[in-house]
C-alpha cells in the first residue's frame, strides 16, 4: 500500500484536539472521514498517524500526518480531493507527498518547532479573536529573554509538564526560545517561537505562561531558572490558554515536501 505524508493546516477552535475522540470532533476524525470518501481502507476503518497530539483550541500551520491507501493517487490530486472532502471545516490540507513505507509522521520526527502569539492592548480583540492570548498591558520583551534564556539546553522540565503527562522521562532538551516583539495598531504583539526534538504535555503553554508573568514584571527573570531547578509543578507559573499555540513545523532528515 502507498504511503502518502499530508501537510495539514487547523484552526483549533472547534475541536477537542488532533487526537480522535468517540463523542467529540477532532482533526484527526476530519481528515479520516475525509480520507474515507476517497479510501476503501479509510471508509473501514483505518488511521493515520500524526506528527503530534495538538490539545483542544490549539492550532497548526505545519502539522505532518501519514496515511497508507489503497490507491497510489497523484499526490496533487490528493491534496484536491481532500480539501474539496474537508469543507467546510477549517482544516485545509496545504500538500501530499509519496513517502517510503518506513516513514513514521512521530517516531521519524527530529524537531519540532511550536509558535505563540501574545498580543497586548486595552481594548477586546476582533479579527485575532481566537487565535491569540490577549493581555492588557504591555510586557518586557528583555526581561521575558532573560527569563528564557535559563530554559534552553537539557533539563528536568518537570515543573513546566502537565501532572497528567504520559511522557517516560521529563527530561527534554529545548534548542532554542526567540520571542519577537512588534509594534501593531493600538497595542504590541510578542511572538514566541519554540524548537526541540519533542516537547512534554503542555510544556510550550507552560514556559510562556510563566515568562507572561516575568514580562509583567510580577516575577524577576531569575525566578525563572529557580522555577525549573525545583521540578515541583506548584513552582510553575500559569499555564496560558491553549488558542494562542500553534504547531509550526516538524522537521525530518529528508523533508518529504521538498521540491
Amino acid at each position: 500500500m502507498p504511503r502518502f505524508a499530508l501537510l495539514i493546516e487547523y484552526d483549533g477552535g472547534p475541536f477537542s484536539g488532533w487526537q480522535a475522540q468517540a463523542d467529540q470532533p477532532s482533526v484527526q476524525q476530519a481528515v479520516e472521514t475525509a480520507l474515507g470518501r476517497l479510501d476503501p481502507g479509510f471508509a473501514a476503518g483505518a488511521r493515520i498517524g500524526a506528527a503530534g497530539r495538538t490539545d483542544a483550541g490549539v492550532h497548526a500551520t505545519g502539522q505532518v500526518a501519514h496515511a497508507d491507501l489503497e490507491r497510489d493517487w497523484d499526490p496533487f490530486r490528493l491534496s484536491e480531493a481532500l480539501n474539496y472532502h474537508l469543507k467546510p471545516a477549517p482544516v485545509a490540507v496545504l500538500a501530499v507527498a509519496r513517502v517510503a513505507d518506513d516513514f513514521h509522521a512521530r517516531f521519524s520526527a527530529i524537531e519540532r518547532r511550536y509558535r505563540f502569539r501574545l498580543v497586548a492592548r486595552r481594548a477586546p480583540l476582533t479579527h485575532d479573536r481566537g487565535l491569540v492570548w490577549r493581555v492588557r498591558n504591555p510586557l518586557d520583551a528583555d526581561a521575558m529573554r532573560e527569563g528564557a534564556a535559563h530554559l534552553v539546553g537539557k533539563h528536568d522540565f518537570t515543573t513546566f509538564r502537565s501532572s497528567i503527562c504520559q511522557a517516560q522521562s521529563p527530561v527534554k532538551t529545548l534548542d532554542r526560545i526567540e520571542i519577537e516583539e512588534r509594534e501593531i495598531p493600538h497595542g504590541r504583539e510578542y511572538l514566541f517561537r519554540l524548537r526541540a526534538r519533542s516537547f512534554l504535555h503542555n510544556q510550550v503553554r507552560s514556559i510562556v505562561g510563566t515568562l507572561e508573568r516575568v514580562g509583567a514584571g510580577s516575577w524577576q527573570p531569575r525566578q525563572v531558572a529557580e522555577a525549573l531547578a525545583a521540578r515541583d509543578r506548584a513552582a510553575c507559573g500559569p499555564v496560558c490558554p491553549p488558542h494562542g499555540l500553534y504547531l509550526a513545523g516538524v522537521g525530518y532528515p529528508v523533508d518529504p515536501f521538498a521540491p
